[in-house]
């Protein structure tokens, strides 16, 4: 018994020497395992695209009417793409609704114009080299022809070559592929030299001091076209609506500088008949 009691004391005695080892090596573990995860460079969370948590907008969906730091970010981002030809004022009006439509359509979003967790993620990831370069008070509007050059010059360094031949208006890739929309969206029906009438009222109506200065701007204006009420203007152009366009960017006008153009078949305003008619190009009167 004197033995067994000996070598229960001594088992007794190297473990309660041993513990203080074992908590500090078990403690050490511990604090190595849990900084090592938490402190891992390069691991960033990647939201789903239905979460509302976002590297850079709020949380808060933005609409018309919509205004502050995301509107201004929106605004900013959505120009750097070339959605949008506007003045970067922070305020969501119908110009930023339009270039939200036309960005969600192009990027397979549904395009209600209404900026959500989907648009927001969408629209981060396609701007990572975007940075805030523009006052936020920006005010810039369509005065001087000296302005109006320059923004446009500014947007000819992203043109690529499938339309940009002849576009010495220094038009963006994304406003030559809108004209395109618009000629098929309103014309697809016509002869080819109505098509090309058509993009050239387009054109006609940039180069006015009545009208936006971009083709987008023009396009979007409400009430302008009926290809953008009804939806149409969403449609995937033909090829022949692409050189339609090409043509009115080499500087053929079949319409003859007009600004206006109808079907008299369709058309419910009274106020279109009133415009000086010059030419009848298929089903369409163009017109001053």
């Amino acid at each position: 018994m004197t033995k067994h009691k000996q070598w229960i004391f001594a088992v007794l005695t190297l473990a309660l020497a041993a513990a203080p080892f074992a908590g500090v090596f078990f403690e050490d573990r511990g604090v190595t395992y849990a900084q090592s995860y938490a402190a891992a460079p390069g691991i960033t969370e990647i939201p789903d695209e239905g979460e509302e948590a976002l590297p850079a907008f709020g949380t808060t969906p933005l609409k018309l009417g919509s205004s502050g730091q995301d509107v201004y970010e929106l605004q900013g981002r959505l120009k750097h793409l070339g959605y949008y030809a506007g003045a970067i004022d922070s305020q969501f009006g119908a110009k930023t609704k339009n270039a939200v439509t036309w960005f969600q359509w192009k990027f397979g979003l549904k395009s209600d114009g209404v900026v959500g967790a989907k648009t927001k993620l969408k629209l981060y990831n396609a701007t990572t080299a975007w940075k805030p370069t523009e006052p936020k008070t920006s005010t810039a509007q369509k005065d001087t022809s000296s302005g109006t050059a320059a923004k446009k010059n500014d947007t000819a360094n992203t043109n690529t070559a499938e339309l940009s031949s002849g576009n010495t208006m220094g038009l963006s890739e994304n406003d030559l592929k809108i004209m395109a929309n618009a000629v098929y969206g309103e014309s697809r029906g016509e002869p080819f030299e109505g098509q090309v009438a058509v993009a050239a009222v387009i054109l006609n109506r940039v180069k006015s001091p009545s009208f936006p200065n971009t083709p987008s701007g023009v396009i979007f204006q409400p009430g302008a076209f009926t290809a953008v009420a009804d939806g149409q203007i969403y449609l995937e152009p033909n090829e022949q609506a692409r050189k339609a366009v090409q043509q009115a960017l080499n500087g053929w006008d079949p319409s003859g500088g007009c600004l206006y153009y109808f079907n008299p078949k369709t058309a419910t305003s009274k106020w279109i008949w009133s415009r000086p008619q010059v030419k009848t190009i298929g089903e369409h009167i163009f017109c001053m």
